[in-house]
C-alpha cells in the first residue's frame, strides 16, 4: 500500500504537549505536520502594563528548565531600553549562572530523554534496569552539579529569583565560592565521561544541509552576548532581528513559526552554536569532541546530543574559570532608572536563540512585548527533517517509522510549553 498516514496524538519525553502527523500518497511524502496543540499561554499579553522589574520574574515562569535563559534575554532588553549596561563581576556571574543552566537541561534532555531513543528503551527507568543504570546515574550526579550553580547564584534551583534588571539583588562574596568549586570539579570528570558514553550510542547515518543561525561573540562560546550569524552569511546586531526574520501562523499549531525573511526554514540550538562557534569552545571541549568522533562541524542532526554533551563538558569549563578569576563587584546592581524607550535582548537558550523585545512607557511599564523561543524557530526545521530523513524507510513497518519520527523530533529538544505564546487579536466590530 502506497498511501498512508503515520502519527503520534501525544509525543513522549518532550516538555510539553505535542504531536506529529505525516502524509504519504503514492508513496512519496506529501506532508509533514509537528503539531504543537497545547494551549497558548499569552505572555506577551499579560506583561503589558507590568513594571520592567517585573520582566524577569515573569518570564522565568515560561519555562521550569531554562529559566535562566527567559531572564536573561529579558534583562537584556530591559538594561537597553532603559540605557544601562551590565560588565565585569555581574556579567561573569549571569555568565555562570546559565552555564549552570546549560549542564542541568543538556544532561536531562541527553540521559533521560533521548538516549531511550538510541537504545530501544521505552523511557529512562527501563534503560537504567536493562544495564545502564551507572550511565544513569553519572548523568543525575552530573546534573546536580548544575543545580548547584543555579541555586547558588539564583536563589533556588527552579525559578530563580536573584536576577534583577541592572544586575542581582544579591552578590556572593569569593570565599564562598569554595564548596561550589570542588563540586564542579568532580563534575568536570563526570562531563568527560558524559560525552564518551554518548558517543557510543548508535547513530542513524542522516545528515541535512541546515541554515545554521546563533549568536557568535569573538572571544567566548556564545551564552548571554554576540551578533546574530548563519552559515549563509547572516551577521546582524540584535536590534535587527526583526528586520531578517518574521514568525507566521500555521493551521496545525498553536505556536507562530520562525522564518528567515530572506529565505528559508533554519536551526538553531546546539548543533548550530558548534558549527558556528567550534573556535570558541575550551580546549577540553574540543579535544572531547574530537575524541568523540565530531570534528570541526557536524549536520547529522541525531549527533546532537553528543554536542549537548561537549557543551556540558564546556559549561562546567566555564564555570569553573569564572570563579577562578572572580572578584566582588562594589555592588550587586548598577543604578536603573525608569524611562520610555524599546530595547531587545537575545541569548542561548539551551534549546537556540531566544529573542526578547520590549517597549516601555515613560513610568516603566511595559506598553509592548515579543517573545521568539527556540522551538518555534525550529518547528519549520523539524518539519523539513521529518520529511527527508523517513523518506528512505517508508516501507518498514509503520512501528519502525514511527519511532525514527519520534527521535528525530527529540533531536531538537523542543521546549512546547516556550513555544505557544502567539497572541492573534482580531476584533469585528461590525
Amino acid at each position: 500500500m502506497t498511501d498512508k498516514v503515520i502519527k503520534v496524538d501525544m509525543l513522549a519525553r518532550v516538555e510539553g504537549e505535542g504531536a506529529f502527523k505525516v502524509t504519504v500518497r503514492d508513496g512519496k511524502i506529501v506532508g509533514t505536520e509537528f503539531r504543537i496543540f497545547e494551549p497558548p499561554r499569552f505572555f506577551e499579553a499579560f506583561l503589558q502594563g507590568r513594571a520592567y522589574a517585573e520582566a524577569p520574574d515573569i518570564t522565568a515562569r515560561i519555562c521550569g528548565i531554562c529559566p535562566v535563559a527567559y531572564q536573561m534575554s529579558s534583562v537584556q532588553a530591559m538594561e537597553m531600553a532603559l540605557g544601562v549596561k551590565v560588565e565585569g563581576p555581574l556579567r561573569d556571574l549571569r555568565r555562570m549562572l546559565y552555564c549552570g543552566e546549560w549542564i542541568e537541561s543538556h544532561v536531562l534532555h541527553a540521559a533521560m530523554l533521548h538516549a531511550p531513543d538510541f537504545l530501544g528503551f521505552e523511557g529512562a527507568f527501563d534503560m537504567a534496569a536493562a544495564g545502564h543504570g551507572e550511565a544513569v546515574k553519572l548523568a543525575l550526579d552530573l546534573k546536580k552539579a548544575g543545580n548547584s550553580i543555579v541555586a547558588f547564584l539564583g536563589g533556588r534551583e527552579i525559578h530563580p529569583i536573584n536576577v534583577r534588571v541592572g544586575g542581582f539583588y544579591k552578590v556572593p562574596k569569593r570565599k564562598d565560592f569554595v564548596e561550589l568549586r570542588e563540586t564542579l570539579l568532580k563534575a568536570r570528570d563526570l562531563a568527560e565521561a558524559f560525552v564518551d558514553w554518548t558517543a557510543s550510542l548508535p547513530f542513524p547515518e542522516k545528515e541535512r544541509d541546515y541554515t545554521f543561525v546563533s549568536l557568535k561573540h569573538r572571544d567566548e562560546y556564545p551564552m548571554n552576548e554576540g551578533r546574530i550569524v548563519s552559515n549563509r552569511g547572516l551577521d546582524i546586531a540584535i536590534p535587527d532581528y526583526n528586520a531578517h526574520f518574521r514568525e507566521e501562523h500555521v493551521a496545525h499549531s498553536n505556536a507562530l513559526q520562525g522564518w528567515m525573511i530572506e529565505g528559508g526554514a533554519y536551526l538553531c540550538g546546539p548543533l548550530a552554536r558548534y558549527n558556528l562557534c567550534y573556535p570558541q569552545l575550551s580546549e577540553r571541549a574540543k579535544a572531547a569532541a574530537a575524541r568523540a568522533g565530531l570534528g570541526a562541524e557536524c549536520r547529522n542532526p541525531y549527533r546532537s546530543i553528543t554536542v549537548r554533551a561537549v557543551e556540558t563538558l564546556f559549561a562546567v569549563d566555564e564555570a569553573l574559570r569564572l570563579i577562578d578569576a572572580y572578584t566582588e563587584p562594589d555592588a550587586p546592581a548598577v543604578t536603573v532608572e525608569p524611562k520610555a524607550g524599546e530595547g531587545m535582548g537575545a541569548t542561548e537558550a539551551p534549546r537556540g536563540l531566544l529573542f526578547h523585545r520590549y517597549r516601555l512607557n515613560g513610568d516603566g511599564s511595559i506598553a509592548e512585548a515579543q517573545i521568539v523561543p527556540p522551538t518555534s524557530q525550529n518547528q519549520p526545521s523539524i518539519e523539513a527533517d521529518l520529511s527527508e530523513f523517513i523518506a528512505d524507510i517508508l516501507d518498514r513497518p509503520e512501528d519502525e517509522i514511527r519511532h525514527l519520527c519520534e527521535q528525530t523530533i527529540r533531536n531538537y529538544d523542543p521546549c512546547i510549553s516556550c513555544a505557544t505564546h502567539f497572541l492573534k487579536l482580531e476584533i469585528d466590530r461590525g
